[in-house]
């Protein structure tokens, strides 16, 4: 459900630094990653790399947004052991070449999980799940799929803290807001990851050992700080598909966009209940050339109920469907949604809101607005609420902390997002300049944290983090050549 989910500070946008926006074509760009791919057929050979055939154009085409599914990579390498990454990316660093990495393939960011003129890992092959309940872990390769996950481990009884989407790709070492506020953000709960450097150096990196710096920077870093070929997490023990020990659903309203707004941003003010979970979503499908309104509310309580003081302004609002009922944690994942939806242009943006119904009111006026303007460009644009509690926050903190430091809780990652209609490969500059515009309509509250994995690429994530210096200090340690900034896109700033 790429529409349900969601982070951010003033002027968020800056020009593509020097390092931004490979060109589609570049004489030197290509040299050094021939040479690069050449090296890699010397030493992995078919079928771990490839430059053409059936897995070659599957893979090259197979993002999900459709921008990032032009690019052809001089070659692929198809991993499936953590010895290959690192001979990917000693190739690769030896090369000077570009490159890119992709996983789960769900990101709308043009260019971060793709390459024009440079090789391009994928990890199609390394999709494994398993469960240890001796140490109670779970392991993830870094090519699975939420859902994959989730149903792979229920008959153990557990689960990994999720992403709202399920379909997105573990990859990534990213704090997602996630479905457990009890248990923090999801990359709060990494017990160890097994990181490859830009040199190819393979670490294990945890809290406590040499690598904790690195460790702590990989919970919110995204690409910047390696590629991660394992991760062990902390397991939450949810039961088994037989244990509904929950209870919600989904509540469907065509109306009421004032009730629902005021209701969101009262909840994001005053819930601090960690066993409760909301998702709302206001969404505008494009119909005949209509904005045709559908507002989705995703109610959910570890519990036997929803509980009035804390979901009572939502149900007293008349909807017209409700799923809501006893559920197991398997339940309450599956209906958070696959967001897998390819073939079109896909667009995020962020931004962060403390709990105030003006703020929320005035959002969603410039976003309507902006939807009725472009809407002949779109299938459907959504504006979506994700509250994150204090409690939240200071799970995370007594996990050992991650390097968003968000100053507390009690705000709401918001998520702007727009799926253009068939046709289109690209974003119109007009559409553009209105998204710049949009963005200035709805300012983040101050001091609050983009979300990494749902904003524009423009925007400077990681100088809304509360330890944006000390994630300074740490890229320069183990990228003192900056060689990863210069050789892959990604988040801007460092």
């Amino acid at each position: 459900m790429a529409a349900i989910r969601l982070l951010i500070v003033p002027v968020l946008f800056v020009a593509q630094s020097a390092a931004g926006l490979f060109p589609r074509s570049n004489e030197t760009n290509y040299i050094a990653a021939l040479n690069a791919c050449t090296q890699l057929d010397v030493l992995l050979g078919f079928p771990l790399v490839q430059s053409s055939g059936p897995s070659y154009e599957t893979a090259a085409t197979n993002a999900w947004n459709l921008q990032n599914s032009e690019f052809h990579p001089t070659c692929i390498v198809f991993p499936t052991t953590s010895d290959h990454v690192q001979v990917a990316m000693r190739a690769i660093y030896d090369a000077k070449s570009h490159y890119a990495v992709q996983a789960g393939s769900h990101t709308a960011m043009k260019f971060w999980n793709v390459v024009q003129d440079g090789v391009l890992i994928i990890f199609s092959n390394m999709r494994n799940a398993s469960y240890d309940s001796v140490k109670d872990s779970i392991t993830l390769q870094p090519g699975i799929h939420w859902a994959e996950a989730v149903t792979a481990l229920e008959p153990f009884g557990v689960a990994p803290v999720v992403s709202e989407v399920l379909a997105q790709g573990s990859s990534s070492a990213v704090a997602s807001p996630g479905s457990l506020p009890s248990q923090g953000y999801a990359a709060d709960n990494f017990k160890e990851l097994d990181v490859v450097l830009v040199n190819g150096d393979l670490v294990t990196a945890t809290a406590t050992n040499e690598y904790s710096d690195l460790f702590r920077a990989l919970k919110g870093g995204a690409n910047r700080f390696g590629i991660v070929t394992r991760y062990e997490l902390y397991p939450v023990h949810t039961g088994t598909k037989d244990n509904q020990t929950w209870f919600g659903g989904l509540m469907l309203f065509n109306s009421s966009a004032e009730a629902l707004l005021n209701a969101t941003a009262r909840y994001v003010r005053e819930v601090d209940d960690p066993k409760a979970v909301l998702l709302v979503s206001l969404i505008n499908t494009v119909t005949d050339g209509e904005l045709v309104p559908t507002y989705l509310v995703t109610p959910f309580y570890n519990g036997p109920n929803l509980p009035e003081d804390i979901f009572g302004d939502f149900l007293a609002i008349p909807n017209i469907l409700s799923t809501l009922g006893p559920m197991s944690y398997f339940d309450v994942a599956g209906t958070l949604g696959l967001g897998d939806d390819r073939g079109y242009v896909q667009h995020f943006g962020a931004s962060a809101l403390v709990g105030d119904e003006a703020l929320f009111q005035d959002a969603f006026v410039h976003w309507q607005n902006f939807s009725e303007f472009y809407k002949d460009n779109f299938n459907s644009t959504t504006l979506a609420f994700t509250p994150i509690p204090d409690s939240q926050i200071q799970a995370g903190r007594a996990k050992g902390g991650n390097i968003i430091d968000a100053p507390g809780g009690r705000f709401a990652a918001v998520q702007i997002y727009e799926q253009f209609k068939a046709g289109l490969t690209d974003i119109p500059p007009d559409v553009i300049t209105g998204i710049d515009s949009l963005f200035e309509q709805i300012p983040p509250s101050p001091g609050l944290p983009l979300y990494v994995n749902e904003c524009d690429s423009r925007q400077k994530v990681f100088e809304s983090y509360g330890s944006y210096e000390l994630m300074k200090q740490i890229y320069a340690k183990y990228d003192p050549e900056r060689f990863n900034v210069e050789h892959t896109e990604g988040p801007i700033g460092l």
